[in-house]
């Protein structure tokens, strides 16, 4: 059966959440995607949860979408002498490379990278924006700064620079490792962290070559001088507010969020909202109610799935965490204003058939009271178009590739279902007819709206738009 909402949700596996029996219990509360977070876990760990993923969706018979979620560049501090130190507020402290444990007056920065993209005037923070630092001098190997915001500095805390490029790629000789296995083992997305530029995407676009999609993290200001040419050049975007609010003023991470939503949904591509949605269910059965607000805004603003992320990996209450967040996006969605608010920023159709004809679909499905628009498609970029739309109604995603299928799970609406090809319109349309009265969709009586590229297998040629009735 369908889910009774069109976000989707997606959940970090971890320790709290990697036996099968709660990974079912995951799916049946409403997960529609699983992360693997590279940053934590060993190959053996995720090979072992893909495992069992592919399991259930064996059993289940519904395709599930599997994100590998990839580590990136963690700058850190080196050790300090006696473990931490206490920075004072107006002192001056350095940072160099040499890696003598540090004191209250300089600390070892191994990251010499780091130093060549430093400025006089520019900010470091340490131990996510706890400590800033302001920059008065610099040199190849060294950083001389002012502490703004003094506190206690601990061993391999971390340093973000905001404001400045910094020149090395966002894939490591870990990730590079983890890519291979991940592909490997046959994951669908590839979560890319620390992106700041176009020529990082194109970077890991080059390594994946096609074995999966890309979703970018936006979580350095960096990206979004660059916003538009990075969704360009990714299948998906995931808004990684808990890094983008490190190192940008939290005031302005609403407005960015809203900002990046509208841009995806702009160009078609599915769109992630993450980070701290429900993050006092880690330890408690309920959330705060701004956590609910939190989540439904991300509903209200047409975001296609909201993401959990140490809530199911090592919380208290995985499976409470995930049931009450399918509750209030399908709350939000049953609420009178949400149609009105999430079609004040609808998109206008590019002056192109395949929009064209999404367009349309969303139109008629309303007009004549559909119970659904199918869409037969190959590549998923059918179903993408017509979720831009963002329809009254659901949309049933017919694919004869199950990758394919596994890759819309995360789109907006996209019910997907793996069925094999066909070789006449007509068939098309009596398959179409009998699958959406299986899956529980529609009913004797009712009218589909179905749409498909003619000839068919050729990507993004959606040029055909039918409305048929199911006989009884």
């Amino acid at each position: 059966m369908p889910r009774h909402r069109r976000v989707k949700i997606i959940a970090t596996m971890g320790p709290a959440s990697c036996d099968p029996a709660i990974v079912r219990s995951l799916f049946d509360a409403g997960v529609d995607v699983f992360r693997l977070n590279f940053s934590h876990g060993t190959h053996k760990d995720h090979q072992r949860n893909v495992k069992t993923i592919r399991a259930l969706e064996s059993e289940t018979d519904r395709p599930i979408g599997i994100l590998m979620d990839l580590q990136g560049p963690k700058l850190r501090v080196g050790a300090m002498a006696g473990d931490s130190v206490e920075l004072i507020a107006g002192e001056r402290f350095r940072l160099d490379l040499d890696d003598a444990p540090g004191d209250a007056r300089r600390a070892p920065l191994p990251h010499p990278e780091i130093f060549a993209a430093l400025k006089p005037g520019a900010d470091l923070l340490l131990d996510d924006g706890k400590l800033r630092l302001r920059v008065t001098e610099c040199g190849a190997d060294f950083a001389e700064t002012e502490i703004i915001t003094g506190g206690p500095l601990s061993n391999r805390k971390g340093v973000n620079v905001p404001g400045v490029i910094l020149p090395i790629s966002p894939l490591t000789d870990k990730d590079r490792k983890d890519l291979r296995f991940g592909l490997e083992l046959g994951a669908d997305w590839v979560g890319l962290s620390f992106v700041q530029r176009p020529e990082d995407v194109a970077e890991a676009r080059r390594l994946i070559a096609g074995r999966a999609a890309i979703m970018i993290k936006v979580e350095k200001p960096a990206a979004i001088d660059h916003l538009e040419r990075l969704i360009e050049m990714s299948d998906a975007v995931m808004v990684a507010r808990g890094d983008l609010g490190v190192e940008m003023p939290p005031e302005d991470v609403p407005s960015l969020q809203k900002r990046i939503i509208r841009a995806c949904r702009l160009a078609g591509k599915p769109v992630v909202v993450a980070t701290q949605m429900l993050d006092s269910m880690i330890h408690a059965p309920a959330p705060t109610r701004a956590e609910a607000s939190d989540v439904a805004t991300a509903v209200y603003d047409g975001a296609d799935a909201v993401m959990l992320s140490a809530e199911t990996a090592s919380g208290d209450y995985p499976v409470e965490t995930v049931t009450m967040m399918d509750r209030i996006a399908v709350r939000t969605e049953a609420d009178p204003l949400y149609r009105p608010v999430l079609h004040a920023l609808h998109p206008e159709p590019e002056p192109t058939a395949p929009d064209a004809i999404s367009a349309a679909a969303a139109q008629v499905a309303a007009t004549i009271e559909a119970a659904a628009i199918v869409s037969y498609t190959t590549s998923g970029s059918t179903a993408l178009r017509a979720a831009r739309e963002r329809p009254h109604v659901p949309i049933l995603v017919l694919t004869s590739k199950l990758e394919t299928a596994r890759r819309l799970a995360v789109t907006w609406g996209a019910h997907c279902v793996r069925t094999a090809d066909v070789s006449s319109f007509q068939e098309m349309v009596q398959k179409a007819c009998g699958i959406a009265v299986t899956e529980g969709i529609a009913k004797a009586g009712d009218k589909i709206i179905v749409t498909a590229g003619v000839p068919f297998g050729t990507p993004g040629a959606t040029n055909v738009l039918r409305i048929a009735w199911i006989e009884g």
